[in-house]
């Protein structure tokens, strides 16, 4: 069974609902020494749930690290998984109440592991994050019993707003959503990601100039 990942590190972007009281010095590899906030939460959000277990499941790393520690933040008890295998595992020998599923992998569809864990666990609250704006997929994952289908990337404010909401509510509109550029650069990301970082075959397969693609991927993200 894959191991449980409680992270309370720092974030590069505080949610409105977390407050820094002070920071603490870490050292990391005895030589990297960071200060990390000291976080009081509110837990509000949370207010009700007795069960706060979360499964993340994206196959973009640095993006899953980073939303695990702000669903810790939260007040969640956080799993994570890279990948449908160990998400499958983590399923089947302990189906969480919360999860936040990324609709494409690497091994497969966000929509078996939504399957699997509704099938474990009728009750559960599941939110799909995509970067494709695929209509098809977001009727596939409502029909099978997602609360939400946010686009990728979302607000961490957004994804707890959709998996805490009371049955019945429609969704919010998103605090801060996504800007077009930030859409294409994500979709421009995992694309490249699909493609093993080929440049050439990512341009390819996006109908564009290689030497467009070099200068999108030389430049900082847009925000």
């Amino acid at each position: 069974m894959p191991e449980v990942t409680r992270l309370c590190d720092n974030l590069s972007r505080e949610p409105a609902h977390l407050k820094v009281s002070g920071f603490r010095m870490e050292v990391i590899d005895n030589r990297t020494v960071l200060m990390v906030p000291t976080i009081d939460i509110d837990a509000s959000a949370l207010c009700g749930f007795e069960d706060r277990s979360c499964l993340l499941l994206d196959d973009d790393n640095v993006f899953l690290q980073r939303m695990a520690k702000a669903m810790t933040y939260a007040g969640f008890i956080v799993s994570v998984a890279s990948n449908l295998t160990d998400a499958l595992d983590i399923i089947r020998f302990n189906p969480p109440f919360f999860a936040v599923v990324d609709y494409r992998l690497q091994d497969g569809s966000g929509l078996t592991a939504l399957e699997a864990l509704l099938t474990q666990r009728p009750d559960a609250q599941c939110v799909i994050l995509t970067g494709y704006g695929n209509i098809a997929a977001a009727v596939s994952a409502v029909r099978i019993g997602a609360r939400d289908v946010l686009p990728k990337p979302s607000d961490i404010e957004d994804i707890v707003k959709a998996l805490t909401r009371d049955p019945g509510t429609s969704p919010e509109l998103p605090v801060n959503p996504a800007s077009p550029d930030r859409v294409r650069w994500e979709h421009i990301q995992t694309v490249l990601r699909q493609s093993d970082q080929n440049v050439s075959e990512t341009a390819r397969q996006l109908n564009m100039h290689r030497r467009t693609l070099q200068r999108i991927l030389s430049k900082n993200p847009p925000i």
